[in-house]
């Protein structure tokens, strides 16, 4: 880099100084000196051709969260039925991981209708990942009124149980899920991966539940 610019843009801001800004006599040898060494500095050190790094695109871990429960919650309806209309739109918003505006839609979808499972349940994941994964009192009413209007659906259980893990209570986890397990129709489509989660989560539990012939035995 030449030195003339330098020297002509380090004059520029001494004159501005001294005129629009009425730099005292006293300072002008100081903020000279000072003002031709940073320039000084960034011609020998600077890069202003260089190409701009581009930052790390950070993880969205709450929008993650939210894609894998709605694709985890319908995996317990079926595929060729869509939810309401209020809980399409909270899906979007849970995907986002905005998990109070999905929560808030959802509130209106058990208001127009009491008796949708599948709202219900939605709401209390919501409100699960809302609170930070804790099981809040309204979380728990809101699986409870899935169960009551879908009695035979497993998907209140379920997340139920997903709900004590998160909360640091995994042996409620391992009660609900076997005893869904245990009660699942051997047709239906969500035993294979309900069995697959509750097998990992005996393997990272280091417990088993008892075979049939250790049962006997006692």
């Amino acid at each position: 880099m030449s030195w003339l610019p330098i020297i002509v843009l380090a004059a520029l801001v001494f004159g501005l100084a001294v005129v629009l800004l009425k730099l005292p006599r006293s300072l002008w040898m100081l903020f000279g000196s000072a003002l031709l060494f940073g320039l000084a500095g960034y011609a020998l050190q600077g890069h202003p051709g260089q190409a701009g790094a581009p930052a790390t695109p950070v993880t969205d871990n709450a929008a993650q969260t939210g894609e894998l429960m709605v694709e985890a919650r319908r995996e317990f309806y079926p595929a060729g039925r869509l939810p309401s209309r209020f809980v399409v739109t909270a899906d979007a918003f849970t995907r986002r991981g905005q998990h109070d505006q999905a929560a808030n839609f959802l509130r209106n979808a058990v208001a127009e209708n009491p008796n949708d499972g599948e709202a219900w349940v939605a709401l209390g994941n919501a409100l699960v990942e809302h609170a930070d994964g804790q099981l809040t009192a309204a979380a728990l009413f809101a699986y409870s009124r899935g169960e009551q209007a879908a009695p035979d659906n497993p998907a209140p259980t379920y997340f139920l149980g997903l709900a004590f893990l998160r909360a640091g209570e995994p042996g409620r986890t391992l009660a609900l899920w076997r005893e869904l397990l245990e009660a699942a129709p051997e047709n239906a489509e969500w035993r294979a991966p309900l069995a697959a989660r509750l097998d990992r989560l005996e393997t990272m539990l280091g417990v088993a539940e008892p075979s049939a012939a250790q049962q006997s035995e006692k």
